[in-house]
């Protein structure tokens, strides 16, 4: 697959390590060369350095791996090469006080999708510290990290998930592209206690036999079950 990634920073470095690894060919677009450059450099054979515009174009699949406030503008710069093309975004707006900058609008996936709307955008790998991303594979308790992801496109919620794999990770349907808000205020709900006060959030949830709560049956409850 050809990957366009829009941005030089951390999360391009975290997911195209695996891209690469995984056979696809990726395009490090920056505004910057010399960090595109040296990007390419350090991912190795079937990375490439190339400007924003480039990346773009050569992308089947596009990452947005830009702060939230630029990726829109980016995006709307770029509309006309985006356009047919899957444009995954990473982004999350999250301000001081791990407040959501979203609040009441908008969420940064559909502002992106809003800037370019001829693209099928995709809300994923926004839950994770870079770091994270960097793990090969992320493994935690003998589970794969899972991945929500978050679309409206059939097409893009197919390639999207091969990408998720490829990083040794495990997609979830997330449902349509207006839950990428969800997503969103997951992670400033999960940041705020993480970084703010220091609570581990996986103790949040019960195990899945529990997500709707214990079942105590009585006697007779099952033969009642099938009159």
């Amino acid at each position: 697959m050809r990957i366009g990634v829009l941005g030089t920073g951390n999360m391009t470095d975290a997911l195209a390590t695996h891209w690469v690894r995984a056979g696809h060919d990726v395009a490090i677009g920056g505004r910057d060369m010399h960090k595109a450059e040296r990007l390419a450099r350090r991912l190795g054979d079937g990375a490439k350095p190339a400007g924003l515009r480039a990346a773009a174009e050569f992308g089947q699949v596009v990452l947005a791996a830009l702060p939230f406030g630029a990726g829109a503008s980016v995006a709307r710069e770029l509309r006309a090469v985006l356009d047919g093309k899957v444009l995954i975004d990473c982004s999350n707006p999250v301000g001081p006080g791990f407040r959501l900058l979203t609040q009441g609008g908008l969420s940064a996936a559909q502002q992106l999708a809003a800037a370019a709307p001829g693209t099928h955008v995709i809300k994923a790998f926004n839950l994770c510290h870079e770091d994270v991303w960097r793990m090969s594979p992320p493994i935690f308790d003998g589970r794969p990290l899972a991945v929500p992801v978050c679309g409206d496109d059939e097409t893009a919620l197919t390639l999207v998930p091969q990408l998720v794999r490829h990083a040794g990770c495990e997609p979830v349907a997330g449902g349509g592209l207006e839950r990428a808000g969800l997503l969103e205020a997951t992670a400033a709900l999960f940041t705020g206690l993480w970084v703010g006060e220091g609570a581990n959030v996986q103790a949040i949830a019960p195990p899945l036999a529990y997500a709707a709560g214990p079942r105590h049956e009585e006697p007779g409850d099952v033969e009642k079950s099938f009159r």
